[in-house]
């Protein structure tokens, strides 16, 4: 990004201050002066009047005079403080010349500084645009309320994102504006956008699950990960397929509440454990939705702060919203009886979101899944390209003591987040919920006398919804249809959801298979150099 000095104008801009008869200065001090003056003139009439009693409504021509003298410099004084404003109105540029006079505010300045490269294409048209571009940039209109004024999201973003090329200097050519539906993400997915990122999705499959073939959508931009997820669901295709059992369905949200003394705090758990008043605050829990349903109430105590995990069904719902106003009605219920409890905040991380925790491990969160399969000792060695007992040796080595001694919690897996990251984003899943949902525990051994192999995926808090979100987005929502969970379903609430986490499981069992297996045959390095390599010279991309 050049920087370069302002150029000398060659045409004299119209200033506001040039219809003054006198200069600026001396124009100022002479209004100052006659306010000043005038006001301290008709104070003192109003108070002779007061003390000779004389009515004051009864004026002389000089009081007259006076009082018209001190409007006039009350409104030239007012504006005088606006003139900044007055002036930017009179050097704005018209229609017909859209580019006759500079940029007026000081927010422009590091705008002007910047050498605008040739290669910027700016994304919008037509004078007005372009006045509401300058708005942006010198911070009149607020980028984000541009949806609002303008009512329409495209012109909103492509607006947006030419202010935003002239104050970076920096092209966004390479990143698609048009085709995509702005309205859609309005309010719910995505504040102040300037475009969206081209994620290529790949299919894997046929997973067969549970007696049912899915086809599983991918999207990643790492080479070797859709073909290998692809080879474990040909094993276990050919091995008669996986089966998966859905442990526990049910998310939970943790406040953090204070009291003066840690016997009140314990009081208070004591309330929200014993089973007798589970009943009551099931009913002010379960008015915040007809799906929400309490399940449960656990709470943990930290000196005379409590934390309280509540967890209930979501039905077809991440439920994260659902579980929060869930909690916010019990909290207001609760003040009556503990009307002493500092609510320090809805969220206080024993829940836990979006961060790898030993109660997610330990007690679930979202779907807890077991998914299996045993994988037929010829399939093992044509399909996989290696033999049972290495798989067994090096998951153990590798998964289970590899991840002890590196301290690993919820890690007990070869790349269980690499499944389902590319499954989060391709159905409107929330990704960061891949830190907790990739919890995951690999187990293989050996069977029917050594030759075949089982291996099994324990994963106890698969987080996944199927309205809601980024589910309803266009693309999103075709890659839930593929695997026949789009939507809420009408039958049984809940059960798209949970199929979603099986299928989760599933592939996660077939990546799992592959890859360790690449590993066991000395394969890992040779494909991702064969497949995961790029030749594109990046010194050419447009930057």
């Amino acid at each position: 990004m050049g920087l370069r000095r302002r150029a000398t104008a060659t045409t004299t801009t119209a200033k506001a201050s040039d219809a003054l008869p006198l200069p600026l200065h001396v124009t100022n001090a002479v209004f100052f002066t006659l306010f000043f003056s005038l006001a301290y003139y008709l104070l003192n009439r109003w108070r002779d009047k007061i003390r000779s009693s004389s009515p004051l409504h009864l004026l002389t021509l000089s009081d007259i005079a006076a009082i018209f003298a001190l409007v006039a410099s009350f409104i030239y004084l007012l504006g005088f403080f606006g003139i900044d404003f007055v002036q930017s109105f009179i050097a704005r540029p018209s229609d017909e010349e859209p580019s006759s006079a500079p940029p007026s505010s000081s927010h422009q300045f590091s705008a002007d500084l910047i050498s605008i490269p040739a290669q910027l294409v700016s994304t919008i048209d037509g004078a007005d645009d372009l006045a509401i571009v300058d708005s942006v940039i010198n911070g009149t209109i607020p980028s984000y309320s541009l949806e609002a004024r303008l009512g329409d999201c495209c012109r909103a973003a492509a607006i947006r994102r030419d202010a935003l090329q002239k104050v970076t200097g920096r092209s966004l050519g390479g990143l698609p504006l048009e085709g995509f539906d702005y309205e859609a993400i309005l309010g719910q997915c995505c504040e102040m956008p300037v475009g969206y990122v081209q994620l290529p999705v790949g299919v894997a499959g046929p997973l067969l699950l549970d007696g049912v073939e899915y086809t599983v959508p991918m999207a990643t931009t790492e080479g070797c990960l859709v073909a290998s997820a692809n080879r474990g669901c040909k094993a276990i295709y050919v091995s008669g397929g996986a089966s998966s059992v859905v442990l526990k369905d049910g998310m939970s949200r943790a406040p953090v509440v204070r009291f003066a003394t840690a016997n009140r705090a314990a009081q208070l758990k004591f309330f929200l454990e014993d089973p007798l008043n589970f009943d009551t605050l099931a009913v002010v829990f379960n008015r915040s939705s007809r799906f929400a349903r309490l399940q449960s109430i656990k709470c943990s105590i930290a000196g005379k702060n409590v934390y309280c995990r509540f967890t209930c069904s979501t039905g077809d719902a991440m439920g994260m919203n659902m579980v929060s106003k869930g909690v916010q009605n019990v909290l207001d219920f609760l003040q009556n009886d503990f009307p002493d409890m500092d609510v320090i905040g809805i969220s206080g991380n024993f829940c836990s979101d979006k961060k790898p925790a030993a109660v997610n491990w330990i007690e679930g969160r979202g779907k807890s899944v077991v998914c299996e399969a045993t994988i037929k000792e010829d399939v093992v060695k044509k399909v996989l390209k290696t033999n049972v007992a290495a798989l067994v040796e090096l998951n153990m080595l590798k998964n289970l003591a590899g991840s002890a001694v590196a301290g690993a919690l919820g890690g007990y897996n070869a790349h269980a987040s690499n499944i389902v990251s590319a499954i989060f984003i391709a159905t409107g899943q929330d990704p960061a919920q891949n830190v907790e949902s990739s919890h995951c525990i690999t187990m293989m051994e050996a069977v029917n006398d050594g030759r075949d192999l089982h291996i099994s995926v324990t994963m106890p808090s698969i987080e996944v919804g199927t309205v809601g979100g980024g589910t309803q987005l266009p693309s999103q929502s075709a890659c839930l249809n593929l695997l026949g969970v789009k939507g809420a379903s009408k039958d049984s609430p809940g059960s798209n959801s949970r199929l979603l986490a099986t299928i989760v499981a599933g592939s996660v069992l077939a990546g799992e298979l592959s890859l360790l297996s690449a590993i066991a045959a000395g394969q890992l390095v040779k494909s991702h150099m064969k497949y995961n390599r790029s030749c594109k010279d990046m010194s050419k991309v447009s930057c």
